[in-house]
């Protein structure tokens, strides 16, 4: 398989890294983490007229047409500077449910002033007791005249705390477990009945959890079909996992990048710690699982165009695991060789130590993902 980038690709990536070095690199991040919203509209909206938020969707939902890959690619540049507009969340996530399943009123109404960076979106799944089981779900919308009403409560919603309209995951037939019932509904932020608590993660960037209680929607909300929702969140996590990979590449390329920076820097007894043997050689180990991040996030990319088989799965899943066990392997190292000094919050070090810790664990953590690849196997053996 051929990973070459193409020169369209390739002046992307250009722009892009341009961008984050000239506008948008981690002391900005510094600088927005402890704000209310975490990032900027007007940075979102600069994103918006680049054209970057309409890039995976086609071109009669005023998108450009092009591949997951392309958006994986622009990811990946955006990890080298902790860039935290919410592009997974509004893009990825919510933005390809909306883009798959919308009616054209829906597409016009919810996904255009995304792709304009006018609004952001957010998508509400996961739950207290859910883990990673995108089927176990307490949440109901229950038939109330010509809408529904939904009850229940979500966790660690990413950019729920500053979305203008969030998709929201709820049962409407069956029980907890079941994978047939489940529903999406696109939910207007400042409805009624619905809280949000924003919550700051570890690595600085803003979730919310939410709790509606008795949020009406009217039947023009319901995306997709009643009751048939669970292939469609599957394909959307999918996607997510593959879209943390790309920005998790970026963060690992960037801590060992700065690591061999300082290997070359820093002296002792009289020359630079890069010129012994044995650091050399964790460099070499940390090199090498850059690589192997690097090659297993396009695969997963390229594969997140699929729409339904086990081979995307497993890619995916694959590109997961090696970025929770490679990309960590880099992480750690990182700070080792630093001399402990990366993991303090003085040290940019420590910035992306920690992003990459929390897109080890979104859309499934290693454990998760070493379980689904394995199923798949089997079931191949078999």
């Amino acid at each position: 398989m051929n990973f070459d980038l193409t020169e369209e690709q390739q002046m992307l990536v250009d722009s892009v890294s341009k961008f984050v070095a000239n506008d948008s690199n981690a002391e900005r991040f510094r600088k927005l983490r402890d704000g209310e919203l975490g990032w900027e509209k007007s940075m979102w909206e600069r994103m918006g007229e680049y054209g970057w938020l309409g890039v995976p969707f086609p071109e009669e939902h005023g998108g450009f047409g092009a591949r997951f890959v392309d958006l994986a690619l622009i990811l990946e540049q955006l990890g080298h500077g902790l860039v935290p507009e919410p592009l997974i969340p509004s893009v990825v996530l919510a933005g390809g449910l909306i883009s798959r399943l919308g009616s054209e009123a829906q597409i016009e109404a919810f996904l255009a002033p995304m792709i304009e960076g006018k609004q952001s979106l957010a998508f509400a799944y996961a739950e207290t007791q859910s883990r990673y089981n995108l089927s176990d779900c307490l949440t109901t919308a229950e038939k109330s005249g010509a809408g529904y009403v939904i009850r229940g409560q979500k966790v660690w919603v990413l950019n729920g705390h500053a979305a203008d309209r969030i998709v929201v995951l709820a049962r409407t037939g069956g029980t907890q477990l079941d994978d047939e019932g489940l529903s999406l509904f696109i939910v207007d932020a400042d409805s009624s009945g619905l809280a949000r608590t924003p919550i700051r993660g570890m690595d600085g960037q803003g979730t919310a959890m939410l709790d509606f209680d008795g949020v009406e929607v009217g039947e023009d909300r319901l995306l997709g079909s009643l009751g048939e929702a669970r292939a469609d969140v599957e394909w959307a996590v999918d996607r997510g996992a593959a879209a943390a990979c790309a920005e998790g590449q970026g963060a690992t390329q960037e801590l060992f990048d700065r690591t061999v920076a300082y290997l070359k820097q820093r002296e002792q007894f009289g020359v630079p710690i890069g010129s012994f043997q044995a650091l050399q050689h964790r460099a070499a180990d940390m090199f090498a699982e850059v690589e192997l991040c690097r090659g297993t996030m396009i695969l997963a990319a390229i594969q997140a165009d699929v729409d339904d088989t086990d081979e995307r799965r497993a890619d995916i899943s694959a590109a997961k695991l090696q970025l929770s066990r490679g990309g960590w392997h880099v992480a750690e190292n990182a700070i080792q060789l630093f001399g402990g000094i990366g993991v303090t919050d003085e040290q940019d070090e420590g910035l992306f130590f920690k992003r990459l810790r929390v897109l080890n664990g979104l859309f499934g953590d290693a454990d998760h993902h070493i379980d689904r690849f394995q199923s798949i196997a089997s079931f191949d053996e078999e």
